[in-house]
């Protein structure tokens, strides 16, 4: 008996001693915040996810059609998995765009935040490896079929609000989200409750009306949706309601009370050109194959390339 609870004893010693250091080196890499979760079914997500892609509010975007079970459950995405480590990165800039020009969302201001992630996020796996030993996990950044607004939630790093992202009462919503799943067994954290209350500023302010109720939104009526997603022409009946974003849509998350307390991320990575910040709506509607190239070099923007960028411009002028 005393044997097991030592065993016991230190097993938990370790999970804890193991927790502390990948929250220490997450925070050393510079993330804003780190939460863990057991790795398993997310039963709560999955029919609200079904009920979502019945009512095609996907519209083109059918990799969300793809992997329902990995999408739910991590264990079947990344063998032997024990852990979801989620991390949140601020993205949130010191200086914005011209007030007079076409917009793009704050996220692709820089670098184009999947190279940036997924950099850092090597890094603390080989630390983890090299602290721990032989652990075996893989990264996701936005770019596989993993809940990564759910995980977070679930490890206590925020709550998902009524535009659908994470809210977090610190810092609001200017961050990204990425994941690190491991076959090790850890201290898990808990889900916050929510803190959006009676608040409708985000439903009120969408000029598409795709926040169709708290917590729901059409993805296929979303402004981030038309210009960055659909790849055939803009629909006629959305003109005049893009409210002159020619590349995604952070409506919902500017007029979010929580996102007084964004603070300037510390990322020189994501700092823009600062060409970018200087267009003007002339220099949009003239831009070049050249000037698209100097001042999206390694950006999120460049997928929708240029001539998506100018139909999308096209579409804002009068």
């Amino acid at each position: 008996m005393r044997t097991k609870l030592y065993l016991c004893g230190s097993m938990i010693e370790n999970k804890q001693k193991y927790t502390q250091f990948i929250k220490s080196e997450a925070q050393r890499l510079g993330f804003l915040s780190c939460g863990i979760s057991k790795a398993g079914f997310l039963e709560a997500d999955a029919p609200r996810l079904e009920a979502w892609l019945k009512k095609n509010s996907h519209g083109q975007m059918a990799y969300m059609e793809n992997h329902f079970d990995k999408r739910l459950d991590p264990t079947l995405l990344v063998e032997d998995s024990k852990s979801v480590i989620s991390l949140l990165l601020n993205y949130y800039p010191s200086e914005t765009q011209n007030p007079d020009s076409y917009k793009i969302s704050k996220y692709a201001y820089g670098q184009d935040y999947h190279f940036v992630i997924k950099e850092k996020l090597k890094e603390l796996l080989f630390s983890i490896q090299n602290e721990i030993g032989e652990v075996s996990g893989r990264a996701f950044v936005d770019s596989a079929p993993v809940l990564d607004k759910a995980w977070a939630a679930k490890s206590g790093l925020g709550w998902i609000g009524k535009n659908s992202n994470l809210l977090t009462k610190s810092t609001g919503s200017f961050y990204f989200i990425a994941e690190l799943i491991v076959d090790l067994e850890l201290e898990y954290d808990y889900a916050v409750t929510d803190h959006c209350g009676s608040c409708t500023a985000c439903i009120d302010a969408c000029p598409t009306e795709a926040i169709v109720a708290p917590y729901v939104v059409d993805g296929s009526k979303c402004i981030s949706y038309f210009t960055i997603e659909l790849k055939e022409n803009i629909p006629t009946e959305m003109k005049g309601k893009f409210d002159e974003w020619a590349f995604g849509c952070d409506i919902c998350q500017d007029v979010c009370p929580w996102n007084r307390f964004s603070k300037p991320h510390s990322e020189p990575l994501f700092n823009p050109n600062p060409e970018l910040l200087s267009m003007s709506k002339k220099d949009w509607e003239e831009i070049t194959a050249e000037t698209f190239q100097a001042v999206f070099k390694n950006s999120a923007v460049k997928r929708t390339k240029l001539s998506g960028l100018q139909r999308n411009i096209d579409f804002l002028k009068p």
